[in-house]
């Protein structure tokens, strides 16, 4: 992101000549404080950082060996550090904010001030190579110092568990869920899969409420697990492991969808799932086999149910079971059985793909493990991406790429670089003409503890969690994240920033420039013009600006405006207060406007009409 103004670039430069050269004029420590802000839009002219002994701040003679730190937002949060430093105890002009201490010491190694109006961030060592490895809350820091987001997007998707907020303030979540950029929440179905009337209502209520305040929401199936009650009541319809165990593997209970009996219940019940309720779309979730050990681990190794066995011998003359009878399986039949196993997965997902798009109006989503990063995937899980691909060829669906676990601990870089590989696969597969698969791609990210050694935290926040949604967002169309419940209350307010694509933005007087590659929120207050032109897209804090370079000035007021939209914008216009807007949206969308009127948009591509409501 370029640097917007002559007075950051003064201050900027002031900052390193007042530094230590040691500590800033490196590359590496810009590089990595650059990283920090790029992951929410912000630059160098919007706060200046400083590190170690610069003017008024002075090393004491004590040093202090930095190893875990508490920072004041979530001082339960364990913050360690990969490698220790050993810094001065400082002394900090009177008026700074401490924001982190040293574990046991309470050295002061997180600070900031104001001077003139510009915010100063203070850190007792370097940020580390990537800008989050030693200060998770740098970017949560600056807003206690005055510094607001200046974008943000409402496009992110979260996976939604009704099991752990069933007493949550239904309003309220949703609220928050939206100020985080929220457009969708991806709900547990398989709690619902039979009805149940004060079950089914609080999910009437959470549908209700969500629609309200401009959130899609998806029925969110993991087959092969059904549900509590299905897996209770069809003991002869369970999956087995290669140990003949029922398959009970960690929360889900697998059943065997390559009966046809057991099959058929299950469809039935899918179907009336999504009857009974006023869902926008379906994501079937992981729809492959188990284990991550692959056939190495014969007690979570599935499918080894009665069909598969007979199947399987019918084709080569062996039960595959043998293959788990000696501590050496034959090589080749091992193969065959991997090779059969993955393609039954692609069977599985053709066909539940094929029903749930029997409701026509439902957007459909299918979430599936990365094998291109961990190649083992597909001998693990069955899961084989290059299979399922080509079916974006003859349904309609957007493919969720999900980060296998063992790649937890890789940097935010991995984003880009998963792209890139997927629009190589996409564009060696899809056949000539149509539009490219690619833009019907997204990414999952999970937001987990990671069992990897991983620093500062165990799971994502601050810093890393940004520069995760931020190069995600960038890499693909649609990022989900997984799950809205693991998201800690200090990275809601920056979410939305961090998801956002502002490629510059310049301030010259009361006009202001922006770019963005695709269309973006971004900061302006009060009625506005695009471009000259009077704009009705604003809640009064953020305009909606589309993908290209923009200038935004002050406005007259406007009768009615958009506040909220929650579709993708084509074109807007507006004569004699009536506004003309053309969307697309693969889902049914939302308009919230500033009378207070919700309206739903059919999916599709449409030009909606509104005007002033008449008193």
């Amino acid at each position: 992101m370029r640097l917007p103004t002559r007075l950051g670039l003064a201050l900027f430069w002031w900052t390193l000549r007042a530094a230590e050269p040691e500590s800033i004029l490196r590359s590496p420590a810009t590089a990595a404080w650059t990283r920090v802000l790029e992951s929410v839009n912000l630059t160098p002219a919007d706060a200046t950082w400083l590190m170690g002994a610069v003017a008024g701040v002075n090393p004491g003679a004590e040093t202090v060996t930095v190893r875990r730190i508490v920072d004041a937002r979530r001082p339960q949060l364990d913050i360690y550090w990969e490698h220790p430093v050993v810094v001065p105890r400082y002394e900090l002009p009177a008026d700074a904010r401490i924001f982190a201490r040293e574990r046991w010491t309470g050295a002061p190694v997180l600070a900031g001030w104001v001077r003139g109006g510009h915010p100063f961030l203070w850190t007792a060592s370097a940020l580390g190579d990537r800008g989050y490895e030693r200060y998770p809350y740098l970017v949560q820091a600056l807003a206690d110092l005055g510094v607001r987001p200046p974008a943000q997007s409402r496009r992110l998707w979260a996976f939604f568990d009704s099991s752990y907020r069933l007493r949550a303030d239904l309003p309220l979540l949703a609220r928050r869920w939206r100020s985080a950029g929220i457009a969708a929440i991806h709900v547990a179905a398989w709690h619902y899969h039979e009805p149940d009337a004060a079950r089914d209502e609080w999910l009437r209520r959470l549908i209700a409420v969500s629609h309200e305040h401009a959130i899609q929401v998806y029925a969110w199936l993991e087959l092969p697990h059904v549900s509590e009650q299905f897996w209770q009541d069809n003991p002869s319809c369970r999956e087995k492991t290669a140990l003949e165990a029922d398959a009970h593997l960690d929360w889900r209970k697998l059943i065997n969808l390559r009966n046809p009996a057991c099959s058929a219940r299950v469809a039935g019940g899918v179907r009336g799932l999504l009857g009974r309720f006023d869902w926008d779309g379906v994501n079937l979730g992981e729809l492959y086999f188990e284990s991550l050990e692959g056939a190495a681990g014969p007690a979570r190794f599935t499918p080894m149910n009665d069909d598969v066995r007979r199947e399987f011998k019918a084709i080569t003359g062996t039960d595959p079971r043998t293959l788990f009878s000696s501590a050496q399986p034959d090589a080749k039949l091992l193969r065959q059985f991997l090779d059969y196993r993955a393609g039954l997965t692609r069977q599985m997902q053709a066909h539940w793909l094929s029903v749930v798009r029997e409701r026509a109006e439902l957007d459909v989503v299918l979430t599936h493990v990365d094998d291109r990063f961990d190649t083992s995937m597909r001998d693990a899980l069955g899961a084989d991406v290059s299979a399922t691909l080509p079916l974006l060829g003859q349904q309609d669906f957007t493919f969720l790429i999900e980060d296998p676990a063992t790649v937890w601990h890789l940097g935010p870089q991995r984003y880009p670089e998963i792209a890139r590989r997927y629009e190589a696969l996409t564009e060696q597969l899809q056949p000539g003409g149509g539009p490219p698969w690619k833009n019907r791609l997204g990414v999952d990210i999970n937001i987990v503890e990671r069992y990897q050694d991983v620093y500062p935290t165990k799971q994502q926040t601050g810093g890393e969690l940004f520069q995760l949604v931020h190069l995600a967002s960038r890499a693909f169309a649609r990022v989900a994240l997984y799950f809205e419940n693991s998201i800690l209350a200090p990275d809601l307010p920056w979410l939305a920033a961090a998801s956002s694509t502002l490629d510059y933005r310049e301030q010259n007087g009361s006009k202001l420039t922006v770019e963005t590659a695709r269309e973006t929120w971004v900061r302006f207050s009060g009625p506005v013009k695009l471009d000259g032109e009077a704009w009705p897209v604003t809640d009064g804090e953020f305009v909606l600006v589309p993908a290209g370079r923009h200038q935004l000035e002050p406005g007259d007021p406007l009768p009615l405006r958009v506040v909220d939209l929650n579709a993708t914008m084509e074109r807007v216009s507006i004569k004699d207060g009536r506004i003309a807007l053309t969307y697309t949206s693969r889902a049914r969308g939302t308009v919230r406007l500033s009378d207070g009127r919700v309206v739903r948009l059919a999916p599709g591509h449409h030009t909606v009409y509104f005007e002033p409501a008449t008193s």
